[in-house]
């Protein structure tokens, strides 16, 4: 071992995620996750190509829609990253893959992930307003103010994103590579740690935020059913309950990652003292959630297809059904509007 090497092992933290000390389950990490990987990679690229196909012929002419696009973007960059992580995972390319990884595809990955996460929090902000104003043209309601907070967020992700490109500046060697820490460092373990707390800051803000808009919604869903003097409203509970897929996609996909990942980095810090069971059992964890919140990429569909009516009405040999408004008596057609753009 050169001086080099022996300086970047000192400056990983013996059992630190696939340390010499504890050795991570092979089977798991290079062919499970990656074939895994593959199939949400396929779904993702034939599912996201044909929304923006759709996309493409829908204008941003409203917060919706503008929400939406941007969401497809992050999606897209999730899915165009995952073939570098299959090949990397499962060793089927050089080491200097692995680098690459480190330095750049994995980074976009999070980019994209958070990028998504907050404009999630968007679109259930953006569905709040449209029950509690059907009508309203507040200029948050509006399709410039959409672009220019997405325009901000991005911006956001690739200021914090870039130093970590940046400072993951030591020199690559097919002893180092095999975990991403060891290529960076004081001051760029430093920034992955900041970044780290502002990623997680990010996800519960977002979480808190979806919670106190959703309880709105959920009241106004619970007034109108009350309201309602239908004869049949089971149409009308099918529009209420299509505005809640967005909570559904956030929760299922971003909430057991978040929720894995505070043990898993207590384990990383405090390596030497944690158990080589537990610690492996963490990392299933993390990297089963992780696998959980990538596959938002095949999820993020659902919201196009529930919640907006221009992408359901420009798929190919898609049959809409609508309901019927017989007369004044039917009250489901606000709800409507209110719940599909």
């Amino acid at each position: 071992m050169n001086a080099s090497e022996a300086a970047v092992n000192a400056s990983v933290p013996r059992g630190f995620n696939g340390s010499e000390r504890c050795p991570r389950d092979a089977r798991m990490a290079q062919l499970v996750f990656p074939a895994a990987y593959t199939a949400l990679f396929l779904a993702g690229i034939l599912l996201n190509s044909l929304a923006l196909w759709v996309f493409l012929h829908i204008p941003s002419s409203s917060t919706f829609i503008v929400y939406l696009k941007n969401t497809l973007v992050a999606d897209l960059l999730m899915a165009l990253t995952l073939p570098f992580k299959i090949l990397s995972d499962a060793r089927l390319g050089p080491w200097q893959l692995r680098a690459f990884v480190c330095r750049f595809s994995a980074i976009v990955f999070y980019e994209a992930m958070y990028a998504a996460i907050i404009l999630l929090g968007l679109i259930a902000f953006d569905r709040c307003l449209k029950i509690l104003r059907p009508f309203g043209k507040f200029f948050v309601q509006k399709p410039a103010f959409a672009r220019a907070v997405s325009a901000l967020t991005w911006t956001f992700l690739v200021a914090l994103s870039l130093p970590n490109v940046i400072l993951t500046d030591r020199e690559a060697m097919p002893a180092t590579v095999r975990k991403c820490a060891a290529l960076k460092g004081p001051r760029g373990l430093a920034w992955h740690q900041l970044v780290n707390d502002v990623s997680q800051a990010i996800f519960w803000t977002v979480l808190a935020l979806m919670l106190l808009f959703y309880a709105v919604i959920a009241r106004k869903v619970y007034e109108s059913y009350r309201r309602s003097r239908s004869r049949d409203s089971r149409s009308q509970k099918k529009v209420e309950g299509k505005v809640f897929v967005v909570v559904a996609v956030f929760f299922v996909c971003f909430a057991p990652y978040h929720f894995a990942r505070i043990p898993y980095t207590h384990s990383q810090t405090h390596g030497a003292a944690a158990d080589c069971r537990l610690q492996d059992r963490l990392y299933l964890a993390k990297e089963s959630t992780l696998f959980l919140a990538a596959t938002n990429i095949c999820m993020d569909p659902l919201i196009y297809i529930f919640l907006c009516r221009k992408f359901t009405d420009r798929l190919p040999c898609w049959k809409r059904r609508r309901p019927a408004v017989p007369g004044p008596e039917n009250h489901s057609t606000q709800t409507d509007n209110m719940t599909l753009s």
